[in-house]
């Protein structure tokens, strides 16, 4: 499979999937898309971020290797909102290295605390930082003090999100 020019081939659900079959375990193919994510035009970036993610969200020890390249991507200006929403989306649900938990933790927290950032990527980063709660309790109380602060003013999904990741704080 030609990666890239599938990639560019079209932005669907059905071509994520493909993609995500094409890659399965296999860690060089992932490689090759990380890489392309990385490095790649705007358009490419944009459209690997998702099969990217949900690749990570199948075979988590695919991303083990290419975390460092990963936050140090994300701490760059102006990114792609799909980019930062699945690169923070593919953090929720996994584990984290401790070697990257404080700037995992950093990078969560100014995502949540902006007011440009889009839904996604705020909620993402929620669930991501009350993941770590478990690990770092000192952080409940800076985490619940925004998450209360932008309540009244966000959206619906928001606010269920926010809900959810509160209780999670409450059984900490």
């Amino acid at each position: 499979m030609n990666l890239r020019a599938e990639i560019l081939k079209e932005h669907s659900k059905a071509q994520c999937t493909k993609i995500v079959h094409w890659v399965g375990s296999n860690q060089q193919r992932f490689d090759e898309l990380f890489n392309l994510f990385l490095h790649d035009e705007y358009r490419v970036v944009q459209r690997s971020a998702w099969p990217m993610s949900y690749c990570v969200d199948v075979h988590p020890s695919l991303i083990s290797k290419h975390w460092k390249a990963l936050i140090t991507y994300l701490k760059k200006p102006n990114l792609h909102d799909a980019v930062k929403r699945n690169s923070i989306r593919l953090m929720q649900d996994i584990e984290l290295p401790e070697a990257f938990h404080g700037e995992i933790m950093d990078l969560c927290f100014t995502c949540l605390e902006s007011p440009k950032e889009p839904l996604a990527v705020k909620a993402f980063s929620m669930s991501v930082l009350g993941n770590l709660a478990e690990q770092y309790p000192e952080i409940k109380p800076e985490l619940k003090l925004i998450i209360e602060d932008q309540l009244p003013h966000q959206s619906t999904g928001f606010k269920s999100r926010a809900q959810q990741v509160l209780k999670q704080l409450g059984k900490l």
